[in-house]
């Protein structure tokens, strides 16, 4: 593991042993009792608190159930399993879950937050056979993924516009079953008053801005930022004048995609010639 990943997942690991302190102080019962309630000894509670001991996700699974906190606990579990992630990404996902506004690119495959459970478990077991990534670096992933799209579902959600190049709705991922739910789901996302859905036809050609997905999130300070990443790894890009071209490209790719009723369209064309 390298040293900067080792440093992220000790931080993580910190801020979850934080957290559980506070949340049992605020309750005042003793590490003793918390560990009752959740079925483990007050000194593997103690060995949290202090991040002295690697936290499973059935601990965390137990803390949320104890402080009923709608899987806060778990989602921090994930952040600190996220060194199964592509070197740069777990920084995109602390910037995607407290994002105003998201504007997103994806070429091949769906963006992971409109994906449904079996077209990202395709995904990741998929790399696991390829001898990508173990198997149990695929199930954090998953849970991952499953941890990132409860943004969508907040009391106030960001405003999303996604376009989606038409790769996405004929590439197989999953087999036929799989592929018909996640464009049901993809049409009734669009279906949502904070979300825009568009379709780059493939008839762009060359006129396509972007070769890559790209992501750009408008944060609670007034920032904007972009992420796109390689095979390697993933980057967050901050320096504004190269922020600034990416949303001009993405105007442009705005103004060249399909408009949303006929994008809508296109994506239940494409379900009705994959349904048996």
């Amino acid at each position: 593991m390298k040293h900067s990943e080792s440093d992220a997942s000790s931080s993580a690991l910190v801020r979850f042993g934080a957290e559980l302190r506070r949340s049992r102080r605020a309750m005042r019962w003793s590490q003793t009792e918390l560990g009752r309630r959740m079925g483990y000894s007050n000194a593997m509670v103690s060995y949290v608190e202090r991040a002295k001991k690697a936290v499973t996700s059935n601990f965390a699974v137990k803390a949320d159930e104890v402080f009923e906190t709608g899987g806060t606990f778990h989602e921090l579990w994930c952040r600190y399993s996220k060194a199964s992630l592509l070197e740069g990404f777990p920084e995109f996902a602390d910037a995607e879950a407290r994002c105003r506004r998201l504007r997103e690119f994806a070429l091949t495959i769906v963006t992971g937050l409109f994906q449904v459970p079996g077209y990202a478990e395709a995904l990741a077991y998929a790399a696991v056979e390829r001898g990508a990534i173990t198997q149990s670096a695929a199930e954090q992933r998953v849970e991952f993924l499953a941890a990132r799209q409860r943004v969508l579902d907040r009391k106030k959600p960001p405003l999303i516009h996604a376009v989606l190049d038409e790769s996405c709705l004929v590439r197989p991922i999953g087999g036929q079953a799989v592929m018909l739910e996640q464009l049901e789901h993809i049409a009734d996302l669009a279906a949502r008053p904070n979300v825009t859905l568009q379709v780059a036809p493939f008839h762009l050609g060359e006129n396509l801005p972007f070769k890559m997905p790209v992501t750009l999130l408008d944060l609670p300070d007034g920032t904007v930022v972009g992420y796109a990443e390689s095979h390697a790894r993933g980057h967050l890009e901050r320096a504004r004048e190269t922020v600034v071209a990416w949303e001009r490209e993405y105007d442009q790719l705005v103004v060249e995609a399909l408009p949303k009723a006929a994008s809508l369209a296109l994506i239940h064309k494409a379900r009705k010639e994959l349904a048996p």
